[in-house]
């Protein structure tokens, strides 16, 4: 014989089902506004240095976010072959920028060596 759900039981399935998509979109959305590095303000360059092989070009980014709060500093990689950027920096608290190459792929920007082919550093993950 079918086993067959009771009103009250298909109705409770339905509720957790939309309160797990609520949830799920919800979690997405602040990883997406408040954590991930592809929604940085653009800011002000201030700074570009490329390596020593010309492969790879840091741009660095002063933006305000406002008068409640510091400046901050982004750091972005390009990649001066295929001309592929992306965010590797984000400081917060910091209006000036020192940047140095330690080889082709390794740079220091502020005291933090990062390789820009896989490292990132973001403040808010301290």
């Amino acid at each position: 014989m079918a086993d067959v759900k009771s009103p009250k039981k298909k109705f409770l399935s339905g509720c957790l089902g939309v309160i797990l998509i609520i949830i799920l979109i919800g979690s997405y959305l602040i990883y997406h506004f408040f954590f991930s590095m592809n929604n940085l303000p653009e800011g002000k360059l201030i700074k570009k240095e490329n390596s020593p092989d010309n492969t790879y070009t840091v741009e660095l980014y002063r933006a305000d976010s406002g008068a409640t709060s510091s400046y901050s500093l982004r750091g972005e990689v390009i990649n001066n072959k295929d001309n592929e950027s992306k965010n590797i920096y984000w400081g917060y608290d910091e209006e000036k920028a020192t940047v140095s190459w330690k080889n082709n792929h390794t740079v220091i920007i502020n005291g933090h060596t990062l390789d820009v082919e896989k490292d990132k550093y973001d403040f808010r993950r301290e």
